[in-house]
């Protein structure tokens, strides 16, 4: 027998139930976790003398064994292992004997489970943080040699005003690095101990969770046990980090998938980050972008499920909260492969200077011939709508706006000089907009300092994880 519990049945669960009710398919990827609590807890155990400490340096040299074999991936399954508890537990016993019977006591699979849980979960936040900074990095290699590359900025997907590549790049930096300050947010309320909450009810024997807290790493203790067992809004939240960080790489990634595209020819692919067509020879598909994008509706879909799962449950835990872990895992799995691919993508990108330059039509200069009227007393409203004139005028004519002469402006409006020839000047228009956050060379530069600075500065940053196993005594 080696379930965790069973006393008052008279009968073994049908194998259709066992199998209905196994998580040891899923949650075996807990382990690490697992085994740190549990060495945690032993020594726990004896500080609060319920175990000798002769005891809980035998559990806790069993429980490393069981963790070395996990790490060479030698540990075997074996039939009756329900869940990653269970399997532990089954093979402690193996190792050291009936001692193991002692690791549980004052436990639940409920707290467990859920400091488990809150372990991993502080773990992947480190690895997505170093992934996210990996493609932030790759863009921020991109931006530094096309901070004066002029192409058209676009509103609706239509021309709107020139600006740099490099500022479109680093609009795509700056989402990802709130996607980080969400993430190290989330880490906050992940690390609380829900450790010693037992079943429900808190652990009966003084065992020490501030110091338990200490060792795995937490910064805080669940305030109430009820509620600690069955707390999952830390996962609700990833979930939730997650399916954003999904959203900005599709974003990213239609940008790119519409400037490689032959009408634009904005960016080339690399080979290593594209696929051909089964049929048509010529292709180059930009899947590695299409994929990204479509990993989004996942990264959705899996928040939607927790979301749902939690809505409607009872007080305290309940074995729907068993299915909080395949959505977790595969938001994580999607996030663990798509941010690489995307950074290598982004990082091998070829820029076609001359196309974008291309792209940019005088028209999309008539805000500064409205900025330039501005600059000569009229109110900007009034000048909105001259220059409405102007556009409309140029079109009848079936000319550029640059292309009106002086006798036509000065028909819409007296205050056209000869100068309005100068507005029509690119590099001019985009040198204009100097402010903080604006596209101008001198400020792309200055937001480039400032984004090294940020990346360096979070390379530097303590990851935040809880704590790696405590030694052995």
């Amino acid at each position: 027998m080696t379930r965790l519990w069973g006393g008052r049945f008279s009968r073994e669960p049908s194998a259709l139930m066992q199998q209905f009710n196994d998580s040891i398919t899923f949650d075996i990827r807990l382990w690490d976790a697992d085994i740190r609590g549990s060495i945690a807890y032993a020594k726990a155990l004896a500080r609060a003398g319920l175990i000798t400490r002769k005891e809980a340096a035998t559990l806790v040299r069993g429980l490393r064994t069981i963790h070395a074999e996990f790490s060479q991936g030698a540990f075997t399954v074996k039939p009756g292992d329900e869940d990653i508890h269970t399997a532990v537990e089954r093979r402690l016993r193996e190792l050291v004997g009936e001692v193991a019977g002692k690791l549980h006591t004052g436990r639940s699979r409920n707290d467990q489970v859920a400091t488990d849980v809150r372990l991993f979960v502080l773990d992947a936040i480190r690895e997505l943080v170093g992934l996210l900074e990996d493609v932030q990095a790759a863009l921020l290699a991109q931006a530094e040699p096309h901070v004066e590359t002029l192409m058209p900025g676009y509103t609706h997907l239509q021309r709107a005003q020139p600006i740099s590549f490099a500022h479109w790049c680093l609009s795509h930096f700056w989402a990802l690095e709130r996607d980080k300050h969400r993430l190290r947010d989330c880490a906050r309320r992940t690390a609380v101990l829900p450790l010693g909450s037992g079943a429900l009810a808190g652990n009966p024997f003084g065992i020490a969770r501030r110091a338990l807290a200490r060792a795995l790493g937490f910064a805080a203790l669940s305030e109430n046990s009820l509620d600690a067992v069955s707390d999952r809004d830390f996962i609700a939240e990833f979930l939730f980090d997650c399916a954003l960080v999904g959203v900005h790489l599709s974003r990213l990634a239609e940008d790119l998938v519409i400037y490689a595209s032959a009408e634009f020819g904005f960016v080339a692919f690399d080979d290593a980050f594209a696929t051909g067509s089964s049929l048509m020879p010529q292709k180059k598909n930009p899947d590695a972008m299409e994929l990204a994008r479509g990993k989004s509706g996942r990264l959705i879909g899996n928040l939607v499920a927790v979301l749902t799962l939690l809505k409607g449950l009872p007080t305290a835990y309940n074995k729907d909260l068993q299915e909080d872990k395949p959505p977790l895992f595969d938001s994580l799995d999607t996030l663990r492969l798509a941010l690489p691919v995307v950074a290598g993508a982004v990082r091998t990108l070829r820029v076609n200077v001359e196309r974008m330059r291309a792209a940019l039509d005088p028209a999309m200069l008539a805000t500064d011939v409205a900025d330039y009227l501005v600059r000569k007393g009229v109110p900007f409203r009034e000048a909105h709508h001259l220059v409405g004139r102007a556009v409309a005028l140029a079109e009848q004519r079936s000319v550029g706006l640059h292309q009106l002469t002086l006798e036509d402006w000065r028909s819409i409006a007296p205050h056209f000089d000869a100068d309005v020839a100068e507005v029509f000047d690119f590099a001019r228009s985009v040198a204009m907009r100097n402010v903080e956050g604006g596209t101008a060379p001198d400020a792309v530069r200055r937001q480039l300092r400032l984004a090294r600075r940020v990346l360096s500065a979070r390379s530097r940053r303590k990851p935040p994880t809880a704590s790696p196993p405590p030694a052995a005594s």
